[in-house]
This record gives structure tokens, C-alpha cells and sequence, in this order.
């Protein structure tokens, strides 16, 4: 399936920004060139989050795997362009699973993790999908459970697979069956014609409160890991550690990517504590390290490694990035939600350097290389002091195309995706990259999010509110206010709101119990207030 104008297509392929490769090409090139190397390596604590032991794979095994899995798929009948939803985290497994899927002209839809059975049974009925791949858990969440409820619900759903050891009755264990099949699966055809143009993931996006779906191909992934790889510096053969999962943006632009595009390491990472993360990078002797921009001042202090250099994701719930004194090289992700990604690496001073605007270049500016990205900015309409970021090229999807009855984004005349990132100008380059207010924290609008808490029995109001955490990037709080006579118990609200099956990401990270909501002159709810009072009043924060 094709979605991408073919007038852009030729241009990015003239330029030389697009071409014939595939993330799963890439794969099997690496296969051939360095069988022996190591490609992928679980994080050695994974069967204390998900199951299964510990697994360390070669670029000829991994693509060993990733063939019988794709020949699998093809023998139970999925067909080029039908939608696999991948809902797993970040190990061996999941890794192949998606690869196979690309690898069979499948559309891999990864989820997010934190997604409930709404939310997934909503995306996954939206793209027509037919076919799921779960693991069985995650921590103490029983994530397999929940796509044997989908399918229970989504007539389109023909298969459900399972990843781990205990995989409830319903789905196909894919361990122990493709074990039984052995060598018996029939070859995969050779593939199709111009197959990086396809579409090859359908990701998700939550900023404007609707779930709309963000598709790109496998040129579209590359072009993002060259914009990564650029700015990096990354080498043949380096070790990354990525803590991000697969379900987005971040942990496929730049991690999964970037390790295909520098054939190299890649070092798989569930977050539970900022220790484990910087042991597991100087235990590996990791050349690069993906983590929270919030965090890269705390991980540039534990790391060991001298030559470690630091990618700092910084998306739209993060603040802006900040001037600290480093010992290690730091490279800025700035993400657009699910839209786009824009690498800059910092100067000597470790300020964040602005990102060059006009026409096609590279973020560092370079405009003899490959076309990767064109930035321009816009007076917004409400406010013509504060400026907008907007962005296309060939890292950047097609706005065009959306499934279903999704909304289309906001784009100008030119047919530029305006991000609703608010930046500062400065001499011709971007920087400053901000905090939307409706879209931070990805719960969308927050008075969305009001609705959800004022159900709560014995709750007369309530409203929900951000707070800046110096480490993790903006918190979301919930103000509630009782009835009368009531005083609402916080870890029964937590409790029901988790029974609700309210998406996590909207459940508050505390709980601020009010008399009254503080209101703006028009009524609404002043949340800047509600932010002052949790500084004010500590005691009354649960």
C-alpha cells in the first residue's frame, strides 16, 4: 500500500533521501556481511517485568528468526497490507516479531504500553486490523488478557499471538508452534516491487484528544535514522541501549532505526530506576544511550563511558532543555508527538544549539547531503508573538492520508504539519521547544480528563492539572472536590479509576483534595492556580 504522493516520492528519491532499502533488508544484509556479530541483547533483568529468560541473538540468527516468523504469518494467510498490532515490550521477541512482520509486507501497528483494551480495541478497529501480537505481561499487568478481550470484541481480529509463558487460552503461543514447525515452513516469495515506498507501521497519536493514526514507510524511518546517525555520529557496529518501547516515535526513529542503519548493538532496556538504566549502559560499554531529556543531566554524571554519547528525548510534556556542564557528547530529539523528529547535536558549551530554518537540509545545517528536513516557522493566530514550529521532508509522514473518519491535522498552505510546538526564533535557526498546554502529558485536552474524575461517587467537581517534575517533565494531579460531608478516600479513587480501565496515562500521579475549584473569570478552571496550591499546601496532596 502506498499512501505517499508519488511527485514526493520522486523528489526525495532524486535527492537521495529515499531509496531501495527496508528496515528488514537492512537486516538481512547485516546477515550476510556479519553473521557473527551481535545484534540483539534482552536486558538481563527481563523475567522480573515480563517472561522469560534473558536472550543475546546474532545478526544470522535474528534473521533466521525473523524469516520462519514471517513465513508463518504468510502460511496462516495474512496477506501484503494487512495490519499487525504489536503490543509488547522491549525485548528479543517483540523485536522480531515486528521485523517479521515488516519482512512478510505486513503493516505493523505497535501499541503503547500503557493502552488499555479501549484504547486498543478502538486503534485496531480503525486500521481494519487482522492480527495481534501481545506478550503475556508486563510487570503485574496481564497485557495477553486484554487482546484475548479484543478479539473477543473486533470481528475483523482472525489471530491473536502470544509472547511468554503464560499466554491464556485464546491465543497462539508462537514459541512452542514455531518450534513444532521447524523447517518445514514453505520460503517466503521474493518481495515486492519498490517495497520502501509501502507503508510499513501505523503509530499513534493522542495530541489532539482523538486517537488518529500516523503512518509512515520504511523510507520514512530511515530518513529519521539518518537525521539520528548524522547528529550522533554513530559507527559501524556500535552498542546502543534504548529504554524506550517499540510502541512510538521515540524508541523506532531513535533507536531501532538508527541500530539497523549503524549495523549495530542493540541493547534492549525496561526503565525501573535511573540506576539500572546508567549500570546497564556502563556494564555494556555502550557507545550511545536513549533517555528522557529530563534525565540526560543525572545520566551524563553516572555514566562511566567517556565517549557515551547521550540522545535526549525531549517531546511535548517535556520542558525545555537546559545548559548544564557535561562530560558526554548530547544529542537533542525534539519530538512532535508521533509527526516528527528533529535531531540536533549540542556545542561545546552543551547549550542546545537552534536547528537551522529554510529550505531542505540536514539538521546540522549541511545542505550537500541528502534531503532530511525543511523547518520554517508561522505567528500563531491567537497570539502573533508566539512562533509555531512546522516541518516536512522525508522523515516526516504524508498529512494527507488518514484511515477511517480520523480528523486531518492542521497544516498551512503549503501543505507544512504544523506541529503546535510553541519555539523561539533566534537568528534564523529554532530553539526553545516548548510545552502545549491542551496536549502536554499525552492525555489530550484536560478538560477530557475533568470528566473522568467528577465521576467518581461522592465527588461533586473535579479537575486536572500539570506540574512541572524536574526529573520526569510535567505530573498530572487531580483536584477533587467532595460533597458535602463526604471526604474523598484517595487510594479508592486510585482504585477506581483503575477498575474503569482508565487509560493510564490519564490516571494522576496525586490526588489534591479542595473546597472549591480556583476559577477564571470567563469559569473556567484556573489550573495555574491548582499548580500553586500543590506547592502551598503539600499537606493536602495524596
Amino acid at each position: 500500500m502506498k499512501t505517499t504522493p508519488e511527485t514526493l516520492v520522486a523528489g526525495y528519491r532524486e535527492a537521495g533521501a529515499w531509496g531501495d532499502d527496508t528496515l528488514d533488508s537492512l537486516l538481512a544484509s547485516h546477515a550476510q556481511t556479519h553473521p557473527d556479530r551481535i545484534a540483539l541483547v534482552d536486558a538481563p533483568n527481563r523475567d522480573g517485568w515480563t517472561s522469560g529468560s534473558p536472550r543475546s541473538l546474532t545478526y544470522a540468527e535474528v534473521n533466521a528468526e525473523v524469516e520462519k516468523l514471517a513465513a508463518f504469518f504468510r502460511t496462516l494467510g495474512l496477506a501484503a497490507d494487512h495490519v499487525l498490532g504489536l503490543q509488547a515490550p522491549n525485548t528479543v521477541d517483540a523485536v522480531i516479531a515486528l521485523l517479521a512482520g515488516l519482512r512478510a509486507d505486513l503493516v505493523v501497528s505497535p501499541l503503547p504500553l500503557h493502552w488499555r483494551q479501549a484504547n486498543v480495541l478502538e486503534s485496531l478497529n480503525q486500521v481494519g486490523a487482522k492480527a495481534l501480537v501481545s506478550a503475556d505481561r508486563l510487570e503485574t499487568r496481564a497485557i495477553a488478557e486484554t487482546a484475548r478481550d479484543v478479539a473477543a470484541e473486533l470481528f475483523s481480529l482472525r489471530f491473536v499471538f502470544g509472547l511468554g509463558k503464560d499466554i491464556p487460552d485464546g491465543l497462539i503461543d508462537l514459541g512452542p508452534m514455531l518450534q513444532e514447525m521447524g523447517d518445514e515452513l514453505p520460503p517466503l516469495e521474493d518481495r515486492r516491487a519498490e517495497a520502501a515506498d509501502h507503508t510499513a507501521t501505523i503509530s499513534w497519536s493522542r495530541s489532539s484528544g482523538e486517537i488518529v493514526p500516523v503512518v509512515r514507510t520504511h523510507n520514512h524511518w530511515l530518513a529519521t535514522a539518518r537525521l539520528v546517525q548524522a547528529e550522533a555520529e554513530l559507527e559501524d557496529g556500535c552498542r546502543l541501549v534504548m529504554p524506550y518501547s517499540l510502541g512510538g516515535l521515540t524508541g523506532l526513529g531513535g533507536g531501532l532505526a538508527p541500530w539497523l542503519l549503524a549495523a549495530g548493538t542493540l541493547h534492549l532496556h525496561h526503565p525501573t530506576s535511573l540506576n539500572s538504566l546508567t549500570k546497564h549502559a556502563n556494564d555494556v560499554k555502550a557507545n550511545c544511550i536513549l533517555t528522557p531529556g529530563p534525565l540526560a543531566p543525572l545520566v551524563d554524571r553516572r555514566l562511566s563511558g567517556k565517549k557515551t554519547t547521550i540522545l535526549a528525548a525531549w517531546n511535548i510534556a517535556s520542558p525545555s532543555p537546559g545548559a548544564f556542564a557535561p562530560t558526554h557528547r548530547i544529542v537533542d530529539l525534539h519530538v512532535a508527538d508521533e509527526f516528527s523528529l528533529v535531531a540536533k547535536a549540542r556545542g561545546p558549551s552543551a547549550k542546545a544549539l537552534p536547528v537551522a530554518v529554510g529550505e531542505y537540509n540536514g539538521s546540522n545545517g549541511c545542505e550537500s547531503g541528502p534531503a532530511l528536513l525543511e523547518l520554517k516557522t508561522k505567528s500563531h493566530k491567537e497570539n502573533g508573538e508566539e512562533k509555531l514550529l512546522l516541518v516536512r521532508g522525508p522523515s516526516v509522514p504524508d498529512i494527507g492520508w488518514r484511515t477511517m473518519a480520523a480528523p486531518p491535522l492542521e497544516t498551512d498552505t503549503e501543505g507544512f504539519l504544523d506541529t503546535g510546538i510553541p519555539v523561539e526564533e533566534i537568528q534564523g535557526g529554532i530553539s526553545g521547544f516548548g510545552i502545549p498546554g491542551t496536549a502536554a502529558h499525552g492525555v489530550g485536552p484536560l478538560t477530557s480528563v475533568d470528566e473522568i474524575y467528577s465521576t467518581y461517587e461522592g465527588v461533586r467537581e473535579a479537575a486536572a492539572f500539570l506540574v512541572e517534575d524536574p526529573l520526569l517533565g510535567a505530573r498530572l494531579y487531580a483536584a477533587l472536590v467532595p460533597d458535602v460531608g463526604t471526604v474523598p478516600d484517595a487510594k479508592a479513587f486510585f482504585a477506581y479509576l483503575d477498575a474503569s480501565g482508565v487509560d493510564l496515562a490519564k490516571i494522576p500521579h496525586r490526588v489534591l483534595v479542595l473546597q472549591s475549584l480556583p476559577r477564571n473569570e470567563d469559569g473556567t478552571v484556573n489550573r495555574e492556580r491548582l499548580t500553586l496550591r500543590t506547592q502551598r499546601l503539600p499537606a493536602a496532596v495524596a
